[in-house]
């Protein structure tokens, strides 16, 4: 792969969040050999494989402050347009000083601006090939706040395919999206779906239980008998008796969702809809709402089943709206389900995916072209899913095999009746898209197919770049 064997890996974010380009970084290394220079910022950890690496370094910049709450509104506009200007500066000097020649620059898209033009002037001076892999369109991002008829969400688009159309080569996330690409921005790209790498796997029922006695205290209700939550070979869902480990049978259902809290994901519906589970569940089962929040933990306690079981909400993730529907949560005054939110280190997450009952994903796209990459890893894990709706899901859920789709809070309310009447072990309806998932998610990894459609573009654009 040319004469300097390395290629460099551009993320203009948190590393630890963009698991996609960290995935590119592994397979560079690995199944192509090369030294891999990463540049992003620094903020969340990386995967451990990642660090542990030794043909891979990472070269963190220097993150942008957050904008001060007192800062006077006159200065706004300023800020708005000295952020991409400094991180252009700072960008460019990495990559034409900072890290060695690369034969290749591979940049995550979006953010467009200044990304792609910074990487265009760095591969032009250092005389590498560059490569796009378009996760989305940077201008709909931004049209989620200023709107699709703004002049600079416009200029946005024309430097997102004016720059994009410089590239060597590109790579995409969907069929949708190639198509998108083709037919209005006259990108010829290469799908690469994105795929669970090898730890994302179905979790062992002792993983299970390590894990959850780490978490235990941000688990169990502040009301909960205090005994339950301190004891080592006790958590909410599983017990240790000598050797053996047991899942609860009255253990609540566990589902996961892992959000970035951004406009593009209406976290609303959830709430709507464990709203809706809640009071629909007390009519069921015609029971008494009480004032009580620790009911719903002692009952559990004390060893009682229920034809719907309580459910617990995992959410996953970091992002700017994260407090304000925290305060949202505060104000249910739910009795049937309960909700905690966290961020868990990179090690931890796949063995989360692969404790809970279900996935629920709230992903929209703004550009309604690419996929949520939160959906594939809980596929790896043999987890199924239930996903908002919109224009090309159907390319990863396979309704009534691996997931269903909702378009509402009612219908996601539908959904989680459905699938856990009778939990835990009388759920025909999970127990079949669960089996579903495992059957259809065995044999994608992302190895196999980055091996087949990105490393051949790879080495054709850094072969043939002059």
């Amino acid at each position: 792969m040319g004469k300097r064997g390395r290629a460099c890996v551009v993320v203009l974010g948190d590393l630890g969040r963009s698991p996609r380009m960290q995935y590119h970084a592994l397979s560079l290394a690995r199944q192509a050999s090369l030294e891999v220079d990463i540049v992003a910022y620094g903020g969340s950890e990386p995967h451990s494989a990642v660090l542990e690496n030794e043909s891979i370094h990472i070269h963190a910049m220097m993150q942008w402050p957050k904008q001060p709450r007192n800062l006077p509104k006159i200065l706004y506009p300023l800020m708005l347009l000295l952020k991409p200007i400094i991180q252009f500066i700072m960008l460019l000097w990495f990559l034409c000083f900072k890290v060695p020649s690369p034969d290749v620059f591979i940049v995550q898209n979006p953010p467009s601006v200044p990304t792609l033009v910074a990487v265009k002037w760095a591969s032009s001076l250092r005389k590498s090939a560059f490569i796009v892999d378009w996760h989305n369109f940077g201008y709909t991002l931004l049209a989620l706040s200023l709107g699709r008829s703004s002049r600079f969400v416009s200029l946005y688009r024309w430097i997102e395919k004016h720059y994009g159309q410089m590239a060597d080569g590109s790579l995409c996330v969907t069929r949708a999206m190639q198509h998108e690409l083709a037919q209005n921005w006259g990108i010829k790209a290469t799908v690469l779906y994105d795929q669970p790498p090898e730890f994302f796997r179905p979790t062992s029922l002792e993983e299970k239980h390590k894990l959850f006695c780490r978490l235990n205290r941000s688990l169990y209700h502040p009301l909960a008998p205090k005994v339950v939550g301190d004891v080592q070979n006790e958590t909410l869902f599983t017990t240790q008796v000598g050797t053996d480990i047991f899942l609860k049978p009255n253990r609540p259902a566990l589902v996961v969702s892992s959000t970035s809290w951004t406009p593009d994901e209406d976290f609303g519906i959830l709430l709507e809809a464990a709203v809706m589970y809640d009071r629909r569940v007390a009519a069921l089962l015609d029971e008494k709402d009480s004032s009580d929040e620790g009911v719903l933990w002692k009952e559990i306690s004390n060893g009682r089943q229920y034809l719907y079981p309580r459910l617990l909400f995992i959410i996953t993730g970091k992002g700017p709206e994260k407090e304000k529907y925290e305060e949202k949560i505060k104000r249910l005054n739910l009795k049937r389900v309960a909700f905690r939110t966290m961020w868990l280190p990179a090690e931890d997450y796949p063995l989360l995916l692969g404790s809970a009952d279900l996935g629920v994903c709230l992903h929209t796209s703004s550009s309604g072209l690419d996929l949520p990459m939160k959906v594939v890893d809980m596929f790896g894990c043999g987890l199924p899913v239930c996903a908002v709706s919109f224009s090309c899901i159907e390319e990863l859920v396979k309704v009534e095999k691996n997931g269903l789709l909702f378009s509402s809070s009612s219908e996601l309310a539908d959904e989680l009746l459905l699938l856990f009447k009778g939990f835990p072990d009388d759920c025909e309806s999970l127990n079949s898209l669960r089996n579903g998932t495992m059957e259809m998610g065995s044999s994608a990894r992302w190895a196999t197919e980055w091996e087949e459609h990105a490393k051949p573009l790879i080495l054709e654009v850094s072969q043939n770049h002059p």
